[in-house]
């Protein structure tokens, strides 16, 4: 099980929301092992995902050991739908090419000014769609731009890490 998922895969299953963190709001739904087999990888996969008949949202399957995947499933998408802990869901998932990144105006903004763009770029894809997620998910205003900072301060720290390997 070592190939990488065909972008553009989808698969649908059924499963119940789990509760994945005694006293926090995180809840997540359980990956059946034969999608898990379909997709070809024990590692996360990034997917658009949507929950009974929710908006799409893009989000990484992560695994949890032993070949199983979990998919969390955010209060936003839960108030939506109408769905709380122990309530079974009907889940689509498309695989997301992880090549495949959008860096929106802000953060491009935020990169240009600061001269990191390219440093930022070379990050690996999925840790680049891991930042811009971040940032897209954020409920405040304020969150969203400290964490277009963290993510100019992770270009910066590519930078200063290519170079100290080139000296």
């Amino acid at each position: 099980m070592k190939r990488s998922p065909a972008a553009g895969q989808q698969l649908s299953f059924r499963a119940k929301l789990e509760n994945w963190a005694e006293g926090m709001d995180y809840c997540a739904v359980p990956v059946p092992a034969k999608i898990t087999q379909a997709l070809g990888t024990k590692g996360p996969v990034l997917v658009m995902a949507r929950v009974n008949d929710s908006e799409p949202f893009k989000v990484s399957l992560f695994p949890v050991g032993g070949g199983q995947h979990y998919i969390r499933i955010k209060a936003k998408v839960r108030k939506e739908t109408k769905t709380k802990t122990g309530d079974r869901v009907r889940m689509h998932i498309s695989v997301l090419d992880r090549a495949d990144v959008t860096i929106s105006k802000a953060l491009m903004s935020a990169l240009r000014a600061e001269g990191v763009t390219e440093d930022f770029k070379s990050l690996p894809p999925g840790k680049q769609n891991f930042i811009i997620r971040r940032i897209d998910d954020a409920a405040k205003p304020e969150t969203r731009d400290k964490r277009i900072q963290e993510a100019v301060e992770a270009a910066r720290k590519r930078r200063e890490k290519r170079v100290n390997q080139s000296e």
